[in-house]
């Protein structure tokens, strides 16, 4: 177990160099050996004259060093307690885990006069609440002999529950600070991207709940400077505005300590990528008379709006839209499907955002229509790019639609379009398709499910699929989120598609492989075995 050897004479050698770098002639030197004054084998000199096993059995360096200790472990949450009060969460033989063993036992080794060289752990049994570290020391000893020697180190881990496990443990609805995040939409579409969004940043890594509610979840935190996080990043990947209240629970007037819950309420923008909007006036000149009627292409923090008949564009922060605080003509959810019949391109391809975009004037008609009347649209759109004859497109329905809004009855002898082109459709090739596996999939959260919620999953999982394929139409959707892959995905399965252009799907370069420990540990033991 215990080793050593004695370091010295590097002057000697040191000088030796020297003189080879110089060009000098140099004399060789031997060096003698003497005999060890206790045991008498020949040996090279040093300062206690002493060969290392003598040594060794006259000094030993690790005499009064610590050679067990105890580290307080959380079993719930996997952190250790770093006195006085705070806790660390820390990986089983990672770096940071051997340096924070290490900072216990520096004190000891400094007392001692002794210098850490080396530290590696010894592997143990997960089960067996041991943590060993193997550490190689130096120390002076007799006549400026320094003498090198490793021993173990046995760290025990005594289980005890941090203060907010043992919170949560004694009574989970004993939360600190809550956070109901809301969207007042008829969709979940933004919540599906969110929640990839959180799961990604590990946003909701330290909530203690999660419940879905009818328009939102809410997220539970023991600590309130958790729930001041949250809601922080939320405000850097989306338009919000909140506001916060806090409630008496307990006040103990001896020692003068109040004890609050805090509630934040963040609500996110009603508006949404493909929504189509009428802009307020006072908006729309400040934004350079861009509109009225422009398309959201992209929320993030801001919310991106362009102009489909000219192509021009902007960009509005959170504090510009809750200044103005409109609401969509119409959203997603009254998308209707279109064929096209003749494309005529008017501009050249621009980039914006980068997104491509270029005009075209578009001879259309209503699918449902198609085949019972003759009822024709000729529309100017930003699609040009994009679409061929033959091809089907999902847009607004302006001239059968029944719009009372606000904002539109401010501009007087505004002329509307009769169809707005949002995106190209793909829903007849996923006809042939539908029931096959994806080859990738997304996680999701562990969250309760509020009692109104159950009633709607049939809304739900159709919101959650048209989630999924425009994930497949957007890659600007998906730089932002870790897509796995998918297990059940057998490559034999896909069809390819022989008439038009091929489906909008996932690169495979882009997926993620899910790890899952508890499979890989059942091949070692198969291995072994």
């Amino acid at each position: 177990m215990a080793w050593g050897y004695i370091l010295g004479f590097n002057n000697m050698f040191g000088s030796s160099g020297m003189a080879e770098e110089s060009g000098m002639f140099r004399v060789h030197q031997t060096i003698g050996s003497v005999l060890c004054c206790k045991c008498g084998i020949p040996m090279q000199p040093n300062a206690a004259n002493m060969c290392v096993k003598c040594l060794r059995s006259e000094v030993d360096i690790t005499e009064g060093l610590l050679k067990r200790l105890v580290l307080v472990h959380c079993p719930e949450c996997e952190s250790y307690l770093q006195p006085p009060r705070s806790w660390v969460k820390l990986q089983l033989e990672s770096k940071e885990l051997l340096t924070f063993c290490l900072k216990k036992l520096q004190k000891n080794l400094n007392s001692n006069k002794v210098r850490l060289v080396h530290a590696e752990f010894i592997w143990t049994e997960p089960h067996s609440r041991r943590v060993k570290v193997k550490v190689r020391v130096q120390k002076e000893v007799l006549n400026g002999a320094i003498l090198e020697q490793s021993y173990p180190v046995e760290y025990v881990q005594q289980e005890h529950m941090c203060e907010s496990c043992s919170r949560v443990q004694a009574n989970p609805d004993q939360w600190v600070a809550a956070v109901q995040l809301r969207q007042h939409v008829s969709h979940r579409r933004t919540f599906f991207y969110l929640e990839q969004l959180i799961l990604k940043h590990g946003a909701a890594a330290s909530a203690i709940r999660i419940k879905q509610m009818e328009q939102g979840i809410d997220f539970f935190f023991s600590n309130r400077s958790h729930g001041v996080k949250f809601v922080e990043f939320i405000g850097k990947v989306a338009p919000v505005r909140s506001r916060h209240d806090r409630q008496l629970v307990s006040h103990d007037p001896k020692s003068n300590n109040y004890n609050y819950k805090y509630t934040f309420s963040v609500e996110l923008s009603p508006i949404c990528r493909e929504d189509l909007i009428c802009l307020p006036p006072k908006l729309a000149v400040s934004l350079g008379n861009i509109g009225p009627i422009v398309i959201c292409t992209k929320v993030t923090n801001s919310i991106a709006l362009l102009d489909p008949f000219t192509l021009r564009h902007c960009f509005l922060d959170a504090d510009q839209y809750w200044r103005a605080s409109f609401k969509s003509l119409l959203t997603s959810r009254q998308l209707v499907e279109y064929i096209v019949l003749d494309v005529e391109v008017v501009s050249s391809e621009v980039t914006i955002g980068g997104t491509k975009y270029r005009l075209a004037d578009a001879q259309i008609a209503r699918l449902s229509d198609f085949g019972k009347n003759d009822t024709i649209f000729n529309v100017k759109t930003h699609l040009g790019h994009l679409l061929n004859p033959g091809d089907y497109a999902l847009g607004y329905d302006l001239y059968g639609a029944n719009s009372n809004d606000m904002e539109l009855d401010k501009y007087k002898g505004l002329v509307l379009p009769e169809a707005v082109l949002i995106k190209k459709s793909y829903e007849e090739k996923r006809q042939k398709k539908r029931g096959k596996p994806r080859a990738w999939k997304l996680k999701s959260l562990e969250m309760e499910v509020d009692d109104k919620g159950r009633v709607d999953q049939d809304k739900m999982l159709s919101e959650y699929e048209q989630f999924l394929k425009d994930l497949e139409e957007n890659p600007d959707m998906r730089f932002n989120i870790s897509l796995y892959r998918n297990k059940e995905y057998q490559p034999s399965e896909m069809a390819s598609v022989t008439d038009g252009d091929e489906l909008p799907s996932v690169p495979l370069e882009e997926l993620l492989a899910d790890l899952d420990l508890s499979e890989n540990e059942d091949e070692e033991d198969n291995m072994t075995e």
